[in-house]
């Protein structure tokens, strides 16, 4: 749709917090944000507990599969984010960057859907604050 903004969110393996993002954004945002994920080194699988973590919140991704980082995805999207300090990409001239270095649990020693709750809550309020900032809608 013309003027609706685009986000690509990559992470590494395109398996779980991007994933994630890309999940939590289309459930918020709906048809007014277009969505997509990737990653720099694109996984074989979904990482089975971050579709668990959002089915909780009612939000099923278990359908998505890893996809690569293109160039056509980078130049057609308005904001790119990164996931954790892992993915490195190069944005194109004129594109809105950020980096989100997300809560690790794993660092505090905290494991397993604890760990993956506190990633995706995290993430979920980045989300949010991306949305509102593209929309000016001020969503759940």
């Amino acid at each position: 749709m013309p003027g609706t903004p685009s986000v690509l969110f990559i992470c590494v393996k395109n398996a779980g917090k991007s994933q994630m993002a890309a999940g939590l954004m289309k459930d918020l945002a709906g048809e007014t944000v277009d969505v997509r994920s990737a990653g720099t080194k694109p996984g074989t699988a979904l990482n089975a507990r971050s579709a668990e973590s959002l089915a909780e919140l009612g939000i099923d991704i278990s359908a998505e599969t890893p996809k690569a980082v293109t160039d056509e995805a980078m130049r057609a999207a308005d904001v790119v984010v990164t996931l954790g300090r892992e993915a490195a990409v190069t944005v194109p001239a004129g594109t809105r960057y950020e980096t989100w270095d997300t809560d690790e649990p794993s660092e505090r020693g905290i494991e397993g859907m604890d760990r993956m709750r506190l990633v995706r809550d995290d993430i979920q309020r980045r989300v949010r604050e991306l949305h509102r900032d593209l929309t000016g809608a001020e969503g759940a």
